[in-house]
């Protein structure tokens, strides 16, 4: 399990690596932005790229890739809500470099809020505030990191119900997807019976910054 407890998030390149893996297979299954649960814009920014988590439900994930280091902003609505002890957010940043500053204090993480906030130091490990544990919600939400195509085959057959193949979704393109390979027509139409706009997904390709053969 990941959390802020444990802190045994990827690497930052690999962690990068999966969030787009994740946009990509979510680009397939909902060509409809609205509706998918990960995204991906590799040019948010000079040298930024942008991952966004979003549940529907009240839970976000924001995270920024710089070119030397990357800084996640947590928001688990239930403890956010209800937690009387919550630290405040300039506790839950202290020690965080100024450099995601912006980010962090700016919008749109400034309208969503902070539960718990994670980020690298200068030799790429994985940094918090040092604090009193209490409970954020980050367990949950980390999940998607773990680096393994069957968790996403398990949650992704749960939310996309309908909209794979009869079949199942098949985890050798996942895992194609989650290292990184190009993807071509015929490892999409293994995931969808057909896909209604190719060029939204070449679109949707070159935004997140994947690798296609169409």
């Amino acid at each position: 399990m990941i959390s802020t407890q444990t802190l045994n998030l990827p690497n930052r390149q690999n962690l990068q690596r999966i969030c787009k893996a994740i946009s990509v297979l979510d680009a397939i299954f909902s060509q409809e932005w609205e509706y998918r649960y990960y995204s991906y814009n590799n040019k948010w920014g000079n040298n930024e790229e942008f991952f966004e988590m979003r549940d529907g439900a009240g839970d976000q994930m924001l995270v920024l890739f710089t070119a030397n280091g990357c800084v996640i902003n947590g928001f688990a609505h239930e403890f956010y809500d209800y937690e009387e002890q919550l630290p405040s957010k300039e506790v839950l940043t202290n020690g965080l470099p100024a450099a995601y500053h912006e980010f962090i204090f700016g919008e749109p993480v400034q309208s969503i809020g902070t539960t718990f906030c994670i980020w690298t130091n200068d030799e790429n490990q994985w940094k918090i505030a040092e604090l009193e544990h209490y409970e954020d919600g980050s367990a949950d939400l980390l999940d998607a990191f773990d680096d393994n195509p069957q968790s996403y085959v398990d949650w992704a057959t749960e939310y996309f119900d309908g909209s794979f193949v009869e079949t199942g979704i098949p985890l050798a393109t996942v895992t194609h997807i989650y290292n990184g390979a190009p993807l071509t027509k015929e490892l999409v139409l293994t995931l969808v019976d057909e896909l209604e706009d190719w060029q939204q997904l070449e679109d949707d390709l070159n935004e997140i910054g994947y690798p296609y053969q169409f």
